[in-house]
Formats: C-alpha cells, structure tokens, sequence
C-alpha cells in the first residue's frame, strides 16, 4: 500500500477557516444558517467550521448531524445488519439555509442520500455542500458550494481523512495508492 499525506493539521485548519468566510460572505452572514455534519467525520468537520464562523462573526450557529444509513442506495451491500446511529439537528430546519458537512466528495451519492434524510425532517429554504476534499469522478449531477481542496484521483486511489475527534490519531488527509 503506497500512501502520500496530502494535508495536515494545519492545512484543514486553514481550509475550515477559509470555508467558514466563503459561507459567510455567500450568505450575508450566519443568520438562518444551521450546519449539519454527515455521520462520521462530517460532524467534527461541521463543529470546527462552526468555530470559525464564531471567530468571524461573534455569534453561534446550531450543528447537528445526519446518519444517512438507511438512505444509502448500496444500503443491500452493506451487510445484513447496517448500524444506523442518531440523527440530531437542535433546530428546525424549515426555512432555514441547512450547510451539509462532509469530509470528502467523491460519487455524489453520499450527499444524495443526505439530501433525502433532510427532505424527511423538514424542508429548508435552501441546502448548501461543504467538503474537505473533492475528489472527482461524480455518477450523480452534485457539486459542492464550499472546498477545502480539490484533489484529483484515479479510481484506484482513495482519499483517507483522520481526525483526532473520530479516529483518535493526528489531523491529515492521506491518498491511499493501489486500492479501490
């Protein structure tokens, strides 16, 4: 296994700050703003930009996070048992300008099925995308509003984020060469 670190700790701290000033200048500012962080590292992601946005604009921004589990569409290749965990979002999002929060971009299909839990807990005014990374190679037609890095990949790359919150290791981003 060939692995190259693409960013470190200091790298996303500035890609979370930079993400966090592009929000606030696309919205006018953080009111009606709730982020919502993917299950996993989405929700560290979505914490740490929740930080910023305060450093910026000296106010606080609700954050909850979204487990997509049963909307995965390879939900059938997952296993007999899928693990589906708490999705808690403090705040209605009924009218609200809902920032989804992942940590890499890549088929499309993780926002997609984010889209479709948020669509069963309320309806916002409108749904912004915050990465990390993207990757590349799309199968569905989503983009992201805000990116921390645009990393092209080969199909037989995979881009691997740690996070001291989740995984209990220093912050990086590595590529894993020679693995799907």
């Amino acid at each position: 296994m060939n692995t190259r670190q693409l960013l470190d700790r200091e790298d996303i701290r500035r890609a979370m700050t930079r993400i966090a000033h592009q929000i606030v200048e696309r919205n006018a500012g953080i009111g009606g703003l709730v982020l919502v962080g993917i299950r996993r590292r989405g929700l560290p992601l979505a914490h740490r930009i929740a930080a910023a946005l305060h450093e910026i604009e000296r106010g606080s921004i609700a954050v909850g996070v979204l487990d997509i589990t049963l909307y995965r569409d390879d939900l059938s290749l997952r296993g007999p048992a899928p693990i589906v965990h708490a999705t808690s979002i403090p705040i209605d999002i009924t009218d609200r300008t809902v920032i989804l929060v992942d940590d890499v971009l890549y088929t499309g299909r993780t926002a997609r099925a984010a889209l479709d839990a948020l669509s069963d807990i309320g309806r916002p005014a409108r749904v912004q995308l915050a990465v990390l990374i993207d990757r590349g190679h799309r199968e569905l037609p989503i983009h992201a509003d805000y990116v921390g890095r645009i990393i092209p990949t080969a199909r037989d790359e995979r881009i691997e984020t740690l996070l001291t919150e989740v995984d209990q290791t220093e912050d990086r981003v590595i590529l894993v060469r020679g693995e799907a």
